[in-house]
């Protein structure tokens, strides 16, 4: 068993002063196929040439294996500070649990620590007992309850049946919301590599023995995850932990005609940046309006004359805009790429630039990068009109440091912290600390 260790963002074996005899992929079909999988999704970049296996990581962290060989991806902030933006970011509660030396350590460390944050949230949750309801159903009893359907009751006369047919509404646990997560339950209990952690995981499913097992799907998470209301908001966290674990596994939403489950773990820190970003940016920019994913309808539009397969006008959607009134102030990217010891790549830079053109004369777009990197500055493209001259736009490229932001989200509520907090939530947006 050979075992890559490599961060998020960067390549194995070390391009400088390496000593790793080369190695290749397994010839197994199926290995073959995975590499090409992971590849073509972006997951993990994976080229086995003449000279050697090459891996290149990409916004994903966790664990997979290929064949014999083991890849192992750490994110790059770790320990403590990143458990207070993974618990911020998706509304999780505040549990100490673990040897965080064990945790930045473990080669399957990542992947336990949300798994151990699954078993504290169901824990808490049905501490007070699962959630019950009342559920409609049918049968026909001896000992009739609820509304007696008379007219199938009169038709079932002549088989000589002692019984009657009733519909009623018994109040039971046996709901979609606690059948997924006993689903849940059952994929920690196969993802965790720690027995004893194994062990309570089951321990928690005897408690919803009462509970129908159900196949866990994307679409079916989705659906109770929308559903949850203000009597159900308990569930949230723990539902979105299983979501998480679930997507991590390979199952996703785009995937459900032909789902494949990787034989490992694999985290899009991408969509956690984004949505820790989305938390922040909406709890301390009070004064302004945060609209995810807001569309730019008009940007884009086929000539009526020159569009045969009538499509549909392609409709570019940044992450977010920030709004005061009516009025768009700002349009954000966030990309999980640290910018400031990576270049900047072509795609992200053709991206943010069409967005910034779009927002009238002199416009800009933001890109939101993480960085842990205490000197990283905002850095400006400008886009100027090669013809006439002059300026057309610009790109500005904004560090979020990762640090600062779990130190801020880490301390006790107070006036200061939370003025602190706005202030660093508009310069992230707008690139000012004080209101206009």
């Amino acid at each position: 068993m050979i075992t890559a260790e490599l961060l998020e963002w960067s390549s194995w074996p070390p391009k400088e002063g390496s000593r790793i005899a080369p190695v290749h992929l397994d010839a197994a079909p199926e290995v073959q196929e995975l590499a090409d999988s992971l590849h073509r999704s972006g997951r993990l970049r994976v080229r086995d040439l003449q000279s050697g296996l090459c891996l290149e990581s990409t916004s994903y962290v966790g664990t997979i294996q290929l064949g014999s060989l083991c890849v192992v991806i750490r994110p790059k902030l770790q320990g403590m500070p990143l458990l207070a933006l993974l618990r911020y970011a998706y509304g999780l509660c505040q549990f100490e649990w673990f040897d965080s030396l064990v945790q930045d350590t473990a080669p399957h460390a990542f992947q336990e620590l949300l798994l151990h944050q699954l078993e504290g949230e169901v824990r808490t949750l049905l501490r007070q007992g699962p959630r019950r309801g009342y559920v409609r159903r049918e049968e026909d009893l001896a000992s009739p309850r609820g509304r007696i359907d008379l007219g199938a009751s009169l038709r079932d006369l002549s088989t000589g049946r002692a019984s009657l047919r009733c519909s009623y509404h018994p109040r039971t646990e046996d709901l979609p919301l606690n059948q997924t997560l006993r689903a849940g339950l059952v994929l920690a209990s196969r993802l965790t590599r720690d027995p004893p952690l194994r062990l309570r995981f089951h321990r928690l499913d005897a408690l919803l023995r009462g509970v129908t097992p159900t196949r866990l799907e994307p679409r079916l998470l989705a659906r109770v995850l929308q559903e949850t209301n203000r009597l159900t908001a308990a569930y949230r966290p723990a539902l979105s932990l299983i979501q998480l674990l679930l997507e991590a596994e390979g199952m996703t939403l785009e995937d459900t005609s032909n789902p494949r489950v990787l034989p490992g773990f694999l985290f899009d820190m991408n969509r956690f940046f984004q949505a820790l970003l989305s938390r922040f940016l909406t709890e301390h920019l009070p004064e302004y309006t945060v609209h995810e994913e807001f569309p730019l309808h008009g940007m884009m539009a086929y000539a009526p004359a020159h569009n045969p397969l009538q499509r549909r006008a392609p409709v570019p959607r940044p992450d977010f805009a920030i709004r005061e009134g009516q009025t768009v102030l700002a349009l954000l990217d966030a990309k999980y790429r640290d910018l400031w010891e990576t270049p900047l790549p072509r795609d992200m830079l053709y991206q943010l630039s069409l967005y910034a053109l779009s927002h009238g004369a002199l416009g800009s777009a933001t890109l939101l990068y993480p960085t842990l990197a205490a000197r990283a500055r905002e850095q400006v493209i400008e886009l100027n009109d090669v013809i006439h001259g002059g300026r057309r736009a610009s790109v500005i490229l904004r560090p979020v440091h990762l640090h600062t932001l779990a130190d801020l989200l880490q301390r006790e509520d107070s006036g200061d912290v939370a003025s602190e907090r706005a202030a660093f939530a508009r310069w992230l947006a707008l690139g000012r600390k004080t209101p206009a």
